[in-house]
């Protein structure tokens, strides 16, 4: 879980900062009021990103080093097996595991070999110990030992089968993303077309109908003459930012299987296409 620390404070003076000297060099208060450069919504764009940008870089801190636990429970799991295979008890082993080096996933096993000791049943443990990665796939295979020994079942067979299993989730995962590569450029490239199309309809044709008079062209160039252009201009901006946000979830779905994963491809593509549509018309 994400937690603020005094970083992203940094980050968030830094936009502020940004965002006054953006209103002080472009933008005008006296009549007319309103940007006066074509620069005020593009800096105005990036001093947002700015200010949380830590936090982004923490999120995806956090789902990187959230893989690597997965991984290392996999050995933990494994390491588990074996002992238990040779005859030690799982308590004594999670006890042996504390001294051997897990990586990400050390000071979660440190915790629990010390509730062990401690004399806290190892039921109690273990769900803590799920609890306390934040990992819904941990949660889970804890959940199935925990069931699978309170049944009366074979925990050596239960431990090999759930180390199996998340061998195989790992794998599958990997081959989506790597088949889903292509449909990931493919719905990049679509969302930069659907902002071309958008430009040329608002920067091309609706000007041209505007100034067409007469004939069956009368009430279109009505309708994106005078206010209405720039109401059309919002439209089109907000659904933009529409597109890039969907696109993004949906890019994230596919590829990992995760809508947390999709807000990162919402965030790049809101972000390129409020950058791109600001910077090319001056404005919004």
């Amino acid at each position: 879980m994400i937690k603020f620390r005094p970083v992203h404070l940094i980050g968030i003076f830094a936009a502020i900062l940004l965002v006054a000297l953006d209103f002080y060099l472009f933008f005008s208060f006296q009549d007319p009021i309103g940007p006066k450069a074509r620069w005020f919504y593009p800096m105005l764009i990036i001093s947002l990103n700015i200010s949380w940008a830590h936090i982004w870089v923490d999120f995806l801190k956090e789902i990187k080093t959230q893989k690597r636990i997965e991984v290392k429970f996999v050995d933990f799991a494994r390491d588990i097996e074996s002992s238990v295979k040779s005859g030690i008890s799982i308590p004594a082993t999670i006890i042996q595991s504390a001294r051997k080096d897990y990586s990400e996933l050390n000071p979660f096993i440190q915790k629990l070999s010390n509730q062990i000791k401690l004399g806290i049943p190892i039921h109690k443990a273990l769900t803590t110990f799920a609890a306390d990665t934040n990992n819904s796939m941990i949660k889970r295979s804890i959940a199935i030992v925990i069931e699978a020994e309170a049944s009366g079942g074979d925990i050596q067979d239960v431990l090999k089968a759930v180390t199996d299993s998340m061998e195989n989730i790992k794998k599958l995962k990997e081959e989506r993303k790597s088949a889903t590569y292509g449909q990931i450029v493919q719905g990049y490239i679509v969302y930069f077309v659907f902002i071309g199309i958008m430009l040329i309809l608002q920067l091309k044709l609706f000007p041209q109908l505007s100034t067409v008079g007469g004939g069956d062209m009368s009430f279109i160039s009505g309708a994106v003459a005078g206010g209405s252009i720039t109401d059309l201009d919002t439209i089109f901006f907000m659904l933009i930012l529409i597109q890039g946000f969907f696109a993004g979830i949906m890019i994230g779905k596919f590829s990992e299987g995760t809508i947390k994963q999709g807000l990162i491809h919402s965030l790049i593509l809101c972000t390129m296409g409020a950058l791109i549509i600001t910077t090319a018309k001056g404005g919004i």
